[in-house]
């Protein structure tokens, strides 16, 4: 195969027999990648089309893994993150990093002008004024052009060795050009506003709590162990100060900025350059009505004279310059009344409740509404709806209730509970709703939820679970907005004249920058789509369905459990056994007492696997029995579906007649022949059970070629590792 001008021959891949030959082509991708980079993510001029970058990417990843030897901390690869760190080292500055004075008035800012005045002995002081960034300060120290380490301010002689972290932040060049000996480079990690607002959503979304502001977003990323966690989080980097270096002259500010355009790092602006008091007062007034316009979270205004020979003879105090100060803006907060609590239902289901407000002008814009996040929330902050409440801008972006003025309190404001006021029904589709342990927001478990719809068809059409070719995440947005589906059973309705008359969004060019017209879904891909909805409807077992369904609790191993205790999806809804299952306690305690649900005199004899539960039946049951439920199953007998079993036995004794691997479990790893879902359908129809992880009551690995760390602790257990061949002998050994 032929790559970008390097020819390699097939026989040689996947290591390259000529060392030169390797070691130019690393050196290519690498110099490569970072251009791309540079271009995408600095200049916003990119070259070359996603898949294109993915491809190069690829191969140098794949090189790099089979040849360690060519590590490189500043590898474009690292931008995703490298294996998870124990803990973060500490190293000393090479120059103090130290904070800034704080400034709360003009009056204060009249004496600081007045300190330097004196200092210097001069009426007129050139000056620099620009925006104070609300993130964590950080410290980059390039050797010879590249990338050495990265530190936190700390104590500020020493701080934390984040290099791992920082190398994941797109916006860092890694590699600096004809760079000198040593630059070091001061500025702050932060969070953009769309960013931080975008990280927020989705974790109310996943039902975990907001960040509180951006800066503690950042602050929480940073400290993470896991790079890969770090490189999924939307942070960014500004240059604001010169730290150690050799092989420069600067002489101003100034000097340094036109340093850091020249190696394309990331600067602070805008910058107003001034002399007197009043220069500096104007400046901060003007700052404080454009920093609402900034795309990231500005507290304040910074004052630094611009001449470093003049910041030598001010020199500083045991914790800060004397040459620079920073104004802080005070957080604006407004009262206003509450005028009620409406429920949003997100595309995941999670129900988040919002106040609605008398319009008031707080930071630049007018605030009707502001998040109250979940119920905890609002619990903890005590609201309810005719309160008079205090509202700001967490972090000057996003409208929050800081707390409620109780002295106005009506006497009639009643405490608001979020499930009692929806009468445990969700808003949209009125369908059950619940909190799962761990997380804090409430959730509508309905896969027919019209305001979920998206999420609920993607999941519906996934490979795991009716496998539906073609209709992706794209497509089921499409389907949604033009009114075709509004829920995964009007899937069943559509014909091939609607998905082929479906427009698409256009698709993107190579050069990554126009794109195409609208593209028609178009006959082919139509008639595929139907073709494969035909087959869940008539071919897919109820295992399938069950998991496609998305209820809470009910996974592809609950699934098929459920599916070996009931014959078709119709008999699921007045099952007693999940009736019966449900009104166990909860498992943890079954398990604490050294319970079991054999204990129970029905359930006895159906031997239920552990991975079916009380909680997941609870959730089943109360599904099928709620308004939303019902309305499901309606529509399916209307559709003339009704999944069947293709593994009912819900007498183990009976069914296990001539199936050889009754009582056994097995984990699958590594290379095989077949695909792993293949060997654990094969496993399961001769009464097998297949686990996701290896522990003391695995009875087999199955493994193939590589089996990792499943492999390694198998052995560690004494658990036999068998391959395919010895697979099929257990199978045919009786029959």
């Amino acid at each position: 195969m032929k790559k970008r001008g390097f020819f390699l021959p097939a026989s040689v891949s996947p290591r390259y027999k000529s060392s030169v030959l390797f070691d130019n082509r690393i050196a290519e991708l690498r110099a490569e990648l970072t251009r791309h980079n540079q271009l995408y993510y600095q200049d916003a001029k990119p070259e070359i089309s996603d898949a294109e970058y993915d491809r190069l990417f690829r191969e140098l990843e794949d090189l790099e893994k089979t040849n360690p030897d060519q590590h490189d901390p500043n590898s474009p690869t690292l931008r995703v993150g490298g294996v998870p760190l124990d803990s973060f080292e500490q190293r000393p500055h090479l120059l103090p990093m130290l904070s800034i004075d704080d400034l709360f008035a003009e009056d204060e800012v009249a004496d600081f002008f007045k300190r330097l005045q004196k200092g210097l002995g001069l009426e007129k002081i050139p000056l620099t004024v620009e925006p104070k960034i609300d993130g964590v300060a950080c410290s980059l120290v390039y050797r010879d052009g590249a990338l050495d380490y990265a530190l936190t301010r700390g104590d500020g002689t020493r701080g934390d060795d984040i290099s791992q972290n920082v190398r994941t932040i797109r916006s860092i060049p890694l590699t600096l050009e004809n760079a000198p000996p040593l630059l070091e480079v001061r500025g702050e990690i932060f969070m953009p506003s769309a960013g931080f607002a975008k990280l927020n959503e989705q974790r109310e979304e996943d039902g975990l709590d907001a960040f509180a502001n951006p800066r503690n977003a950042t602050a929480g990323s940073l400290k993470s162990l896991d790079p890969k966690a770090v490189a999924a989080r939307p942070l960014a980097f500004l240059a604001h100060g010169l730290g150690a270096n050799e092989g420069t002259s600067m002489e101003t500010e100034d000097d340094f900025r036109q340093l850091l355009t020249r190696f394309q790092i990331p600067r602070n602006s805008p910058i107003w350059h001034v002399d007197s008091l009043e220069g500096i007062l104007s400046a901060i007034r003007e700052l404080d009505v454009k920093r609402h316009d900034i795309a990231h979270g500005t507290d304040g205004a910074v004052v630094k004279v611009l001449d470093f020979a003049q910041r030598e003879t001010l020199g500083f105090t045991s914790r800060a310059p004397r040459w620079a100060a920073a104004f802080k803006y005070p957080s604006e907060q407004k009262e206003t009344l509450l005028r009620d609590i409406t429920i949003q239902v997100g595309r995941t289901g999670v129900l988040t409740p919002v106040a609605e407000l008398e319009p008031v002008f707080v930071s630049g814009s007018t605030v009707a509404r502001a998040t109250l996040h979940n119920q905890e929330e609002i619990e903890r902050k005590d609201v309810r709806i005719g309160d008079t409440v205090i509202v700001e801008k967490a972090g000057e972006i996003i409208p929050s209730v800081v707390q409620v003025v109780l002295a106005k309190r009506p006497g009639d404001a009643q405490p608001y509970h979020l499930p009692s006021v929806l009468n445990h029904q969700c808003p949209s589709c009125h369908g059950p709703i619940e909190k799962a342990d761990g997380f804090v927001a409430w959730r509508c478990v309905n896969f027919e939820c019209p305001a979920q719809a998206v999420t609920s068809i993607t999941h519906f059409a996934g490979r795991k679970a009716l496998d539906i070719d073609g209709l992706g995440e794209s497509v089921a947005i499409k389907l949604v907005e033009s009114g075709l589906a509004s829920s995964p059973l009007d899937l069943f309705t559509l014909s091939v004249d609607d998905l082929a008359n479906l427009m698409l969004d256009p698709a993107k060019s190579a050069d990554g920058l126009t794109k195409s017209k609208e593209r028609r879904f178009g006959e082919k891909r139509a008639t595929t789509l139907i073709k494969s909805l035909e087959r869940a409807r008539t071919g897919m077992p109820l295992s399938r369905w069950l998991f496609a369904m998305g209820i809470s609790q009910i996974g592809d191993s609950s699934a098929r459990e459920l599916s070996r205790l009931h014959e078709k999806l119709s008999d699921l809804a007045g099952s007693a056994i999940v009736s019966d299952l449900a009104d166990l306690p909860d498992f943890e305690e079954l398990q604490k007492s050294k319970r079991k649900k054999e204990n129970h005199p029905r359930l006895q004899q159906y031997k239920i696997d552990d991975k079916l539960g009380p909680v997941a039946a609870q959730n089943l049951r109360a599904f099928f029995q709620s308004e939303a439920g019902q309305v499901v199953l309606a529509r399916l007998t209307e559709l003339g579906i009704d999944p069947k079993s293709d593994n009912y036995a819900p007498d183990p004794g009976a069914a296990s007649e001539g199936l050889t691997l009754v009582g056994k479990t097995f984990v699958i790893t590594g290379s095989l022949s077949a695909p792993r879902p293949e060997y654990k359908k094969l496993i399961e129809a001769n009464g097998g059970k297949v686990s996701g992880s290896v522990s003391s009551k695995t009875d087999f690995l199955l493994s193939g070629e590589g089996g990792g760390s499943k492999k390694t602790k198998a052995e560690s257990l004494n658990v036999p590792v068998i391959d395919e061949e010895a697979l099929q002998a257990m199978i045919t050994s009786s029959k």
